[in-house]
């Protein structure tokens, strides 16, 4: 099926729970005090202003999956990080995210 199709379809385009037993890091770029009221266990907080200067801390030997409260931000996080040489994937909403994973 075409990404439009699992888009529209409601499925994830990429089986996330498959690119994070390749461990792949899930960083939630929402505020600290967003992540403070939920977040994916084993998820990193790195608020979006910050992504480009806390990527030097990632290896891009791993791929990294990028998350927040709608998707909107995870998708610019995606962004910064595909241009500076990660595999980036935007997860979308964290919630809906935990969920794909479980």
């Amino acid at each position: 099926m075409s990404f439009f199709g699992n888009l529209f379809k409601g499925r994830p385009a990429f089986d996330f729970r498959e690119i994070v037993s390749r461990g792949a890091l899930i960083i939630d770029v929402r505020s600290p005090g967003e992540f403070s009221q939920g977040h994916i266990k084993g998820s990193i907080n790195v608020p979006l202003q910050n992504i480009a200067a806390y990527s030097k801390k990632f290896s891009k030997e791993k791929s990294i999956i990028t998350c927040c409260a709608s998707g909107m931000r995870s998708a610019s996080a995606k962004s910064i990080l595909t241009n500076l040489g990660f595999q980036a994937y935007n997860g979308g909403p964290w919630s809906s995210l935990d969920r794909q994973l479980k």
